[in-house]
């Protein structure tokens, strides 16, 4: 196979190493790519937890978690047994004096490679963490650090991480992740409106009467529910992964793909997102929670069911909002956020509704035409028009779906997106990464909806599992005289 964008020796610390995420998601998008041949055994990671283990014994639990969670690359034996023998375990507690930093100062000896800091661990750890790299004098012109969400839990944590990990490394050298800019559906956003001048001249209100951002997910809350009952929904998929997707499509373009200039044109978006006042979340924002229901003939337990804590919790598993981005662009649009648990299908999708027609010429005009960006489960583009039906007597018109999938276009599976945004990191591209100033603008956006919600002035409505979320979700775009698109469907 021949090399693609190879990139040179690294080397990349994961602190947290035997958390869900390294075995889940890190080390398997790293087996991937050295599969692909996009890095070379001259590279080093390095692994770092508490957990009392030897390198041995951690590449044992590893190997049983590649072949897992990487069944398909892990089949090829060599490669695994070759990429495990880059991995190396040190036991070491970062908010405890002494330890095994001598060890890991040998390891990262003095050079020249790119030297990435992972911390897959809780963000109350970043800035300690940053701290005793420096104290340790680990942190040198070629170290990076890569902070997993969430970037706090309200705006004053998230400065407060910010300016923590901001004394030991430059902002230039801090990659905030949001896993959802590395899948390839985000960033076709780009090409789809950028590369296709005709379409971008349709990209604004007098032609889009409204824009809906669904991610929506069949399973419950599993093995995250101590976490996800003090996150829920607004901030574990609003405050970053919808409104970094509502950034690339609202966006004006960028003067270049750098990442500054990208970057820039994303916070004007979240700057001109309309402020949530207390009156405006009464008006504009819906939280649910799922209930007991059947899923697949199945019959499934509720929320508080699936936390089995035997007290009955709070938590948003559901959020829908409606807001307006204040800009002449997209001033007369409104656009719909979805995220929820337990939902009847398992898509992230972009649905673009077009307006009608001013004056129709046709009596029996169907619905306006849309356009479907869909990125979860598998990333399809499907346009909805309307065409004369050829079985019809006279001159009658119908919808019909001009449709492509990305994996069939072009023959490939696209990549895991930690895949991607784990080599930017080793490479020193940032443009796919979240700017300090991007994490503030929609915490501040974000906190005015959680200050109400603590003021109880936004129910939280029941939901069976398996539904698509509170009945009263379908009034949100009623008044705009809207349905969501599986109504449109039906």
């Amino acid at each position: 196979m021949a090399l693609v964008n190879h990139t040179g020796p690294f080397d990349f610390v994961i602190f947290g190493a035997t958390g869900d995420l390294s075995r889940r998601k890190l080390l398997p998008a790293f087996l991937r790519r050295f599969h692909a041949q996009e890095f070379s055994d001259d590279a080093q990671i390095i692994c770092v937890a508490r957990t009392e283990l030897n390198t041995e014994q951690f590449r044992e639990q590893i190997e049983a978690a590649l072949r897992e969670f990487a069944p398909e690359t892990a089949q090829d034996e060599q490669t695994l047994h070759h990429f495990l023998g880059l991995l190396t375990y040190i036991t070491l507690d970062a908010l405890k004096p002494g330890g095994d930093w001598q060890i890991l100062r040998t390891l990262l000896a003095a050079n020249d490679r790119p030297r990435v800091f992972y911390l897959a661990t809780a963000p109350a750890l970043y800035s300690p963490l940053c701290e005793a790299l420096a104290h340790h004098d680990l942190i040198n012109q070629h170290s990076r650090v890569v902070l997993e969400k969430p970037i706090g839990i309200n705006l004053e944590t998230a400065r407060a991480i910010n300016h923590g990990v901001g004394k030991f490394f430059p902002e230039e050298s801090i990659y905030r992740i949001d896993h959802y800019l590395g899948k390839e559906g985000v960033q076709n956003i780009l090409a789809l409106r950028f590369a296709n001048p005709a379409l971008e001249k349709l990209w604004s209100s007098e032609a889009i009467a409204h824009v809906q951002i669904t991610a929506a997910e069949t399973v419950g809350v599993g093995s995250r529910g101590s976490y996800y009952d003090e996150s829920g929904a607004l901030r574990d998929m609003v405050q970053n992964h919808l409104l970094q997707v509502l950034c690339m499509v609202a966006m004006d373009a960028p003067a270049s793909l750098g990442s500054d200039d990208l970057r820039n044109e994303k916070l004007k978006v979240l700057n001109a997102l309309r402020p949530m006042t207390p009156d405006m979340v009464r008006r504009n924002v819906i939280r649910g929670q799922y209930v007991a229901g059947e899923m697949k003939r199945k019959d499934v337990p509720g929320y508080n069911e699936d936390l089995g804590t035997g007290r009955a919790s709070n938590t948003e598993t559901f959020v829908a909002i409606r807001t307006k981005i204040r800009t002449a662009r997209w001033g007369h649009t409104p656009f719909y956020l979805r995220t929820g648990k337990r939902l009847a299908t398992k898509t992230t999708e972009i649905v673009i509704q077009f307006r009608p027609q001013v004056w129709p010429i046709f009596t029996n005009m169907p619905s306006p035409g849309r356009l479907v960006i869909r990125i979860a489960p598998h990333e399809e583009l499907s346009f909805v028009m309307a065409v004369r039906d050829p079985g019809a007597g006279g001159f009658r018109v119908r919808n019909a779906t001009l449709g492509m999938s990305y994996e069939n276009a072009f023959s490939v599976t696209y990549q895991d997106s930690y895949e991607r945004l784990l080599l930017d990191a080793v490479r020193g591209d940032p443009a796919l990464f979240i700017r300090r100033d991007e994490v503030e603008a929609s915490w501040q956006w974000i906190e005015p909806i959680l200050n109400s919600w603590r003021h109880a002035m936004t129910p939280l409505e029941p939901y069976p599992a398996g539904s698509w979320g509170p009945a009263s979700t379908r009034s949100l775009l009623a008044r705009d005289g809207a349905l969501w698109h599986e109504d449109m469907l039906t």
